[in-house]
């Protein structure tokens, strides 16, 4: 599936659509250059999802959680970036996050991608030429 953002006005309606093509899906790949638009696709998912929190880029955390007193709900976005072994994930408890049921967005994770999940949703960001971006949905 591809969704088009042709503009950052656009951006709620295609975070709306990214989440209903997600659908049971809990661990999501975003894959993209620097400056693609995953972390601001994050916030407006996070926006979308009533987040108490606004989501910002977990790159010198690693992982950022995020809570939804209305809907209960919790998303752990994650920035491997700065990962240089796959012992860092690991320590961090990463398989604990995704074993818990609840919505994991990874950017970076070609840093980790031997260790992925089976059942991993691969999302690719690309700016277009035009500066709209192509998200497409594996």
């Amino acid at each position: 599936m591809e969704i088009i953002i042709r503009n950052i006005e656009d951006l709620p309606r295609a975070a709306t659509e990214f989440l209903n093509a997600i659908g049971d899906s809990r661990i999501i790949a975003l894959r993209g250059k620097m400056g693609a638009g995953k972390t601001t696709l994050v916030a407006e998912l996070m926006r979308q999802l009533k987040m108490d929190d606004e989501a910002s880029s977990p790159t010198f955390a690693i992982a950022n959680e995020y809570h939804s007193s209305e809907t209960g709900q919790t998303v752990y976005h994650f920035d491997f970036y700065r990962l240089e072994s796959f012992a860092e994930a690991y320590d961090i408890g990463i398989e604990d996050y995704w074993d818990s049921g609840n919505l994991c967005l990874m950017e970076w994770t070609e840093n980790i991608e031997d260790i992925l999940p089976d059942e991993t949703l691969f999302v690719e960001i690309e700016e277009r030429t035009d500066h709209s971006r192509l998200i497409t949905l594996n």
